[in-house]
């Protein structure tokens, strides 16, 4: 059994002397502000850990690909379904820097005689997103597949706007500069007939 040792100080305070102390006792606020301290310890531990789990959570990576890929999809079949007459080398320059691959090369080859077509109609097409959704993600591979639903209204002079609506697929790559249309086509309507 461990023996407790005292010691007897000698103090001189408003004249009383011989009072004595036992070293082991300890301060209540210093255990306090200690355990203070371990639990914010602990709490910012647990914190840091949450947050490194969820910045590498696979699913957290797989929806961020697929709303940059919808994102990027939707703008490139916007800008594919967008130009002005008055603005056609910077609406023709849109439409290349939307796309990549086959669909990219189409557009380079075709560019003088579509800017022709169209500066002799003189029209004027403008596009707007209606819903858009990812058909398939491969983010290895680094394809995406989107449907996006459009209006689109197309003026010509001395006409009236013409209002269609349409369901356009795209297939998307990944690219240096993100996310690029490598096709795209119109989707099939189904028959609701019996």
């Amino acid at each position: 059994m461990a023996r407790r040792r005292t010691t007897t100080v000698n103090t001189e305070t408003s004249g009383t002397t011989g009072t004595s102390r036992t070293t082991g006792t300890r301060n209540p606020l210093l255990l306090a502000a200690l355990a203070l301290v371990v639990c914010a310890a602990g709490a910012a531990g647990w914190g840091g850990w949450q947050r490194y789990e969820a910045s590498h959570d696979d699913a957290a990576s797989f929806a961020q690909a697929r709303d940059d890929a919808l994102a990027a999809g939707e703008q490139a079949v916007q800008n594919m379904n967008t130009l002005d007459h008055k603005a056609l080398e910077q609406g023709l320059d849109s439409w290349e820097q939307s796309t990549t691959g086959d669909l990219h090369r189409q557009l380079v080859d075709g560019r003088d005689d579509f800017a022709r077509q169209i500066a002799e109609a003189k029209t004027v097409s403008t596009a707007k997103v209606l819903s858009g959704a990812v058909t398939e993600l491969d983010q290895r591979a680094g394809r995406a597949g989107v449907m996006v639903a459009l209006r689109v209204t197309v003026t010509a002079p001395k006409s009236e706007p013409a209002v269609k609506e349409s369901r356009l697929l795209g297939t998307l790559t990944r690219t240096s500069g993100g996310w690029k249309l490598s096709a795209l086509g119109q989707a099939p309507v189904g028959s609701t007939g019996g």
